[in-house]
């Protein structure tokens, strides 16, 4: 897959195009966010989520995002789709309840990837799957979810401040921040 830019079709496997277009631009208040299987089913329409040019350099394709968990079964890869009643929106993937293995591999919990689809984004869908990502891990027996991210002009970095991530003082071997969220909270809706 080029490195270029170019505003993918939106692929929507089932979906009238009026169910497309009710979805789209819908606030966190006016659908279900769910997080669901990539399966054959909806793969093409996973992977055609991209975010704006800008956001690039900060979260990789979901295309490069698979590859890389193919790339290192030991992290435990969890991953799933973002979806907006039935439309995906994002991807998300975690490192599931991991050995840690730094500076490659941190966890024991570690939220590797989050990708909210450039039309999706600003409407509440990162924060919900926040709050029902912490929600699941923490019915693991988890205490802490850990992240990473770059800094610079348009980092996800006040995202994850908001949600109350706190820089660790450390940096992963990409040079990216390492931040923590725990204990972990309830996230309100």
């Amino acid at each position: 897959m080029p490195n270029s830019y170019a505003a993918p079709q939106l692929v929507t496997s089932g979906m009238s195009r009026t169910e497309t277009l009710e979805c789209t631009g819908r606030s966190v208040s006016e659908v279900t966010i769910s997080l669901r299987e990539i399966t054959d089913d909806n793969t093409d329409s996973v992977r055609a989520l991209r975010t704006t040019p800008e956001q690039e350099r900060f979260v990789s394709s979901v295309v490069n995002s698979l590859a890389e968990a193919a790339e290192v079964p030991q992290a435990k890869p969890w991953f799933r789709a973002v979806y907006a009643d039935n439309l995906p929106v994002g991807f998300v993937m975690l490192a599931w309840n991991v050995d840690p293995q730094p500076p490659g591999i941190i966890g024991p919990w570690f939220l590797w990837k989050l990708l909210i689809d450039h039309r999706h984004q600003r409407l509440g869908y990162g924060h919900e799957v926040m709050r029902q990502i912490v929600e699941l891990i923490r019915s693991q027996g988890a205490t802490e979810l850990l992240t990473s991210y770059a800094l610079g002009d348009g980092s996800p970095a006040g995202f994850y401040e908001a949600l109350g991530f706190v820089p660790t003082g450390a940096v992963d071997d990409d040079g990216e921040v390492l931040a923590r969220l725990g204990p972990l909270p309830t996230l309100a809706s």
